[in-house]
């Protein structure tokens, strides 16, 4: 007979960060990357942004693996289909241990970005922790069916970014991820449609602060 059985350790892990926190800082960012990514890669997106203004604090998933194939590159993931709900404690601890870590002021601005798989983790971890956010930014992924309206009240505002060309977003997709965030957030909702593909562009970015 076999059983499956749990445990509990600390485990060590890195994360990235671009730019000094001051009193200049106007706006912290706390962006979570997705499948595939390294955060010390994924932040690069994020260089073209006024650099005293501007703090980007980026997790990297714990959950490492060879990209292609190849054991050439190496990539991550926050979760799997296997023991999900078991691993989601496990990266909201992960979320909170960075987060403590930076002790990010209250007082500034505050944005939460999710890539495509970093959706389901920034929304997760944003409306059980309760996390101060003046801005949501949900980036070419889908959001878990788990929320009511209550969970994001505490939150201004909420972007919702695809593009038009995204190989994982149907019609369909993208009609059904419309009505729930609409359901979710109300007139807090802003939706943008740029022209590319399942992809992080500089410029939209950019274009979120404006």
């Amino acid at each position: 007979m076999t059983e499956e059985k749990t445990i509990s350790y600390t485990i060590n892990n890195t994360y990235s960060t671009l730019n000094k926190l001051t009193n200049a800082t106007k706006n912290n960012w706390f962006v979570i990357h997705g499948l595939g990514f390294l955060s010390k890669y994924f932040i690069k997106y994020f260089d073209e942004l006024n650099k005293e203004e501007n703090y980007i604090v980026a997790p990297q998933a714990q959950n490492k693996h060879y990209l292609k194939n190849q054991y050439k590159h190496v990539g991550t993931t926050w979760l799997t289909k296997n023991n999900t709900q078991f691993d989601i404690v496990n990266v909201l601890a992960h979320l909170d241990a960075v987060y403590s870590a930076e002790g990010l002021p209250e007082s500034t601005n505050n944005i939460l970005l999710g890539f495509s798989q970093g959706v389901s983790i920034v929304t997760r971890w944003v409306a059980s922790r309760q996390i101060p956010c003046n801005t949501l930014v949900l980036y070419a992924g889908k959001i878990p069916r788990e929320f009511k309206p209550n969970h994001f009240k505490h939150i201004s505002r909420v972007l919702l970014i695809v593009g038009d060309k995204d190989e994982y977003v149907t019609t369909e997709v993208l009609l059904a991820e419309t009505k729930y965030a609409q359901e979710l957030f109300g007139n807090k909702l802003e939706i943008k449609v740029f022209d590319g593909t399942h992809e992080m562009k500089k410029n939209i970015i950019n274009s979120i602060l404006s």
